[in-house]
């Protein structure tokens, strides 16, 4: 099974950037990595999507704002965040679903903070 890892993180003035990284312990081109987050009181939300042969997705809050990318010699999923706003402010957590059998995988997590 493939461990994932975030980082990138952290406190932010609204209006500025962060860049979330996403390691994983394997080829990341087996699966269907996603951003997801879970901001205090709400549920689970999906963000952004990357498919194995690079067609992306984003949620409409992040259009326009978020990117979703990859590097494969690096197998790391990234998540480019401008603009940020208060609302923005939630734990975001990088998903993989195997291509082979559909079964999911989490990472822990990396806590973005969007305040002045």
């Amino acid at each position: 099974q493939v461990h994932l890892e975030e980082s990138g993180g952290g406190l932010v003035q609204p209006g500025g950037s962060l860049r979330l990284s996403c390691a994983a312990s394997e080829n990341i081109f087996r699966y269907t990595m996603a951003w997801y987050r879970l901001a205090p009181g709400k549920e689970r939300e999906l963000v952004a999507t990357i498919t194995n042969d690079g067609r992306t997705w984003n949620k409409d809050v992040a259009k326009g704002r978020f990117t979703i990318s990859r590097d494969k010699a690096q197998n790391t999923l990234y998540l480019e965040m401008n603009t940020l706003k208060p609302e923005d402010t939630a734990v975001y957590y990088c998903h993989a679903e195997s291509l082979e059998n559909l079964v999911g995988f989490w990472g822990p997590g990396t806590q973005v903070t969007v305040s002045s």
